[in-house]
């Protein structure tokens, strides 16, 4: 099974994220969002940064878990290429636990689309036949 995809989108880029499980999903589409950025496979996992979200539903939480990464990558200057995610349910929401793991952007990446924010723009979780797929669309 493939990770993610990407589709056209005007002046954007938008993807499809898959898994068997929602934490998988939300690895994929952090994977994906990166994969815009560079060439993830040439990013070392060097460095780890813990991320730590509570929101209200599964489409708040995904937008919140990508644009912390976002964040931590335009103030660090940190590329991330791996991720393990955890989400519980708890009385006040879902809460996500994880971990990304990268390094400090190099003269020897590959820089490609520079992702400007995260929007909630057509953002969804669909459940279909075992699979989760998640859609998003990013700010160029």
């Amino acid at each position: 099974m493939k990770g993610f995809e990407f589709f056209d989108v005007t002046a954007d880029a938008g993807f499809w994220a898959y898994g068997h499980d929602l934490e998988e999903v939300f690895e994929n589409a952090a994977l994906a969002m990166f994969e815009v950025m560079t060439d993830t496979s040439l990013v070392e996992a060097a460095e780890e940064r813990r991320v730590e979200i509570t929101s209200e539903d599964r489409v708040s939480l995904l937008y919140d878990w990508l644009d912390e990464l976002l964040f931590i990558h335009d103030t660090e200057f940190i590329l991330f290429s791996k991720f393990k995610v955890k989400i519980d349910e708890k009385d006040d929401g879902l809460h996500l636990t994880g971990t990304a793991m990268g390094e400090e952007i190099k003269e020897s990446h590959e820089r490609r689309d520079e992702v400007k924010a995260v929007t909630f723009h057509m953002m969804e979780i669909l459940d279909e036949d075992g699979l989760i797929k998640a859609r998003v669309i990013l700010d160029l």
